[in-house]
């Protein structure tokens, strides 16, 4: 399996590499640090009423994501990044410190973007479009392999859906105690 994921990041970075993405790629992967900007519109929408429902199976999503993904897997997997394995490629970010097994910024987009497209899909597509684009970045800088942003996309759809399921019972049981 490594064979073939250093042949697709080998791939990307022979065929798809250019100034205009090097600018650009640094600045995308950025968007998906430490969850920010999906911890962001989680609040967002926590505090807009009409919106607080998906707010909260946001939230409890990134939660999971946290525990699930960054505490458990990646550190059960213990998997090694590509750009510690090869250190001579030059990268544009600063090598990440952790391990590469799941990518946790495609695991907390890829929760996110679920969880929107079942909410509202005015915000969900808008939010995959950006998810596959993170996914992407984290490819074109080096630091995670493809089966690394496959098993973030994997786990961030499954705990994104987990999270809906969570929030909709919880949300049934309180309307049959009113």
């Amino acid at each position: 399996m490594e064979q073939l994921d250093f042949q697709i990041l080998d791939w990307i970075q022979e065929h798809l590499a250019c100034a205009a993405l090097d600018r650009v790629m640094p600045w995308l992967t950025r968007l998906g640090d430490h969850g920010i900007l999906w911890i962001a519109t989680a609040l967002f929408l926590l505090l807009w009423r009409p919106k607080r429902r998906c707010g909260v199976a946001l939230t409890a999503g990134l939660l999971g994501s946290l525990l699930i993904g960054n505490v458990i897997v990646k550190n059960l997997a213990a998997r090694p990044r590509p750009c510690w394995i090869r250190p001579d490629i030059a990268l544009l970010i600063a090598s990440p410190t952790d391990y590469s097994f799941p990518s946790g910024h495609t695991l907390a987009s890829f929760i996110a973007a679920t969880i929107l497209l079942y909410y509202d899909k005015r915000f969900g597509i808008p939010a995959l479009i950006l998810a596959v684009i993170i996914a992407f970045s984290r490819l074109y800088l080096y630091v995670h392999f493809p089966s690394d942003v496959l098993g973030g996309v994997l786990l961030g759809i499954a705990i994104g859906i987990g999270a809906i399921f969570l929030n909709e019972r919880v949300l049934q049981k309180i309307k049959k105690r009113t």
